[in-house]
């Protein structure tokens, strides 16, 4: 089997108090350390426990500037055979549409893939647009909020919403956007690492892609950001003496207060 993993680098949640939005609405990363997306993760664990139970291979796919290359190689250490680094200045600033374009072009170019899986959403945005839009482009369908995978002849999947629990039994090929909870990502090892560090990044240019460029980067991205400001936020602290009811009365009074809590 087949299977491809799409992966995001982030912004280091630890240092997201520096990260600043510029006049055209992106976001300004540069001097901030970035990790792999946290449900990418757990989508590439899904990758590897399939790729065990199945046999084949497991293919990691990013769109990020050249320097997004440790992320690659951590994925590489956890387990996957192969990784492309989709990288070009065109690429820049793209929205959903834009991301999913080039992603969709990418898995034409090195596949097919009978399973492609990807976090449900990325902790930078969290728009959840993009597998279903590269399920739209490949023309092959899509399923999100998947929280569980039945590695069967046939996968079953079952999908959590707001509105409740679906389970599909599902034909390849397909995507799969799996949720957090779905499972706990291994570690890398120290045998992975070595492999990962002799590991060939392959890095895609536009050019090497037949990208269109009208449909790429800012160009390409329907969403446009009219107007930033930065807010500026100040919080005031009081502490609270006194024994726990006393303390826990004094916070529902305050909250009643303030609007937060109705009778």
């Amino acid at each position: 089997m087949r299977i491809a993993c799409l992966v995001k680098p982030v912004p280091d949640p630890e240092h997201y108090d520096r990260i600043s939005v510029s006049p055209n609405g992106t976001l300004v990363r540069a001097g901030i350390p970035i990790v792999m997306n946290p449900s990418d993760r757990n989508a590439l664990e899904e990758a590897l426990k399939i790729k065990e139970r199945r046999g084949g291979d497991v293919t990691v796919f990013s769109m990020a500037p050249d320097d997004a290359e440790g992320v690659l190689r951590e994925a590489v250490a956890m387990g996957a055979d192969h990784a492309i680094l989709l990288s070009d200045r065109n690429f820049a600033g793209a929205d959903t549409l834009a991301t999913s374009y080039v992603l969709a072009k990418a898995l034409e170019r090195f596949g097919p893939f009978d399973l492609i899986l990807a976090g449900n959403e990325s902790a930078d945005s969290s728009t959840s647009q993009v597998p279903s839009q590269v399920g739209v482009w490949l023309s092959i369908p899509a399923l999100t909020g998947v929280a569980e995978i039945e590695h069967n002849e046939s996968l079953t999947v079952r999908c959590s919403s707001e509105g409740g629990r679906a389970v599909y039994e599902v034909d390849l090929p397909v995507i799969l956007a799996v949720k957090r909870g779905i499972n706990s990502p291994r570690y890398t090892s120290f045998a992975g690492i070595i492999r990962a560090n002799k590991t060939e990044i392959k890095i895609v240019r536009a050019e090497d892609l037949g990208s269109d460029a009208s449909m790429t980067g800012l160009e390409g991205s329907p969403t446009k950001t009219l107007k930033t400001s930065v807010l500026d936020i100040c919080r005031k602290g009081e502490y609270v003496e006194g024994d726990a009811g006393d303390i826990a009365d004094r916070i529902i009074n305050e909250l009643r207060k303030a609007g937060a809590l109705r009778e």
